[in-house]
This record gives C-alpha cells, structure tokens and sequence, in this order.
C-alpha cells in the first residue's frame, strides 16, 4: 500500500480519530487545530502537528496544502470555519477534500464549493445503525458507488443447501464472492460448496437487487 500524505483540520474526536487512525495505517499525518490542548493530545500520535488556524488562506498556503494526497476537514461546530478551510483547501490546490457537515445545510454548501466528498458522522452512523437493527442478518455493507454494494449476510433457516442449489445469482442477480466461516474466508467459493449456519456470504450486486434479497431474507 501506497503511504498518503494527509492533512486533518480540526481535532475534535471526529478529527482525531481520523489523524491517529491514518498514522497507525502508515501514512504521512500532518494534524493541525485552532486549539492548543488538541494539538498537544495527538503530538505523539501523528507524524507533525501545529497550531494553525485553517480559515486563514496564507496560513495554508504555508503549510503547502496542494501538496497533500487528501485534506480531511473535521471543524465540529464553526460551519464558517468549515467552510472556509475547505475553500481554502481547493482553491490552494488540494486534490481531494473530505469535509465533515453538521447537517443537510451544511452539506449543500460544502458540496457547492468544491468539496469532494462531504460526510455526515453522526447521521451516517445512524442510518447505518438503523439498518442493522432492521435488518439483523445483513452485518455489514461497503458501498462501491455506481448503485453496486458489497454486503455481507449470515445464513440462516432460508439459506441452506450448496450454492448451486441456492441459485442466488439466477433468483437475485447478486453474485457470492467470498464465505466467512469461522474466522476464516474462502474467496471465490465453488458451486458445490454447502451452507452451514453462521456461514456469512459475501455478495455484490445493485442495491435494488440487494434490497430484493434482504427481503427475501427477512421474511
């Protein structure tokens, strides 16, 4: 793995989970906060960081802002200070800004000024909780973008037999790349293999096939 170099705006818990995470994964993190206290909490859990107040274009420009591989601005509170360090941040040259939004107001304007994704903690968290309480069975999805989904599923009573016989693919369109089975995953599982309970298949297909079959799974 290529090691990023990575600029985070804001040390809050959000922002510092964020910074800390990225230097454990081998990555370049440079962390910077208005706040001296939050500064010194990740000093020696990052590979730089300093006191800069991210609203102030010079102060970016300093810091050389274009030149980071992704630009994390996690601002908590101040929308303005958000939405300025993420103007500053594209205007500079970054090429791809990750801004934290409050809320939907926050977000349509952080997507109208240039930022390249914008995302909600709480709220994402939350609808990805709901999901989970809704639909127990489904343990975990990766969005791939495009309408394409890679979801996770335990078996249960409905999904018994070889997966030839399941037919997933001809039923749902969805296709079985993988199987968990106690800790350990079988990639590209073949027809014949059998289903035991607490397997969990891993499937990819487009949400509305995906939705098709946790229904079929919840009912």
């Amino acid at each position: 793995m290529k090691s990023k170099q990575c600029l985070v705006i804001g040390l809050g818990r959000f922002g510092t989970a964020v910074a800390t995470t990225l230097y454990e994964m081998g990555h370049e993190v440079v962390a910077i906060d208005q706040n001296e206290e939050n500064v010194e909490r990740v000093m020696n859990l990052v590979t730089h960081a300093a006191i800069v107040d991210a609203s102030d274009e010079r102060a970016l420009r300093a810091l050389g802002v274009g030149d980071f591989d992704v630009v994390v601005v996690a601002i908590g509170t101040d929308v303005q200070a958000n939405i300025l360090a993420t103007m500053n941040a594209k205007s500079l040259g970054a090429p791809y800004v990750v801004s934290k939004a409050i809320d939907e107001m926050a977000r349509r304007v952080l997507e109208r000024i240039g930022a390249d994704l914008v995302i909600r903690p709480e709220h994402d968290m939350g609808v990805r909780l709901a999901r989970q309480i809704a639909t127990p069975n489904i343990v975990d999805t990766l969005d791939l973008g495009g309408d394409y989904a890679i979801v996770e599923i335990e078996a249960n009573e409905r999904l018994k037999g070889s997966l030839r016989d399941l037919n997933l693919t001809g039923r749902f369109n969805v296709q079985v790349i993988a199987i968990s089975r106690s800790g350990k995953i079988e990639v590209t599982p073949r027809a014949e293999d059998e289903l035991r309970p607490h397997d969990k298949l891993v499937v990819i297909g487009t949400s509305h096939n995906i939705d098709d079959l946790r229904r079929f799974l919840g009912e």
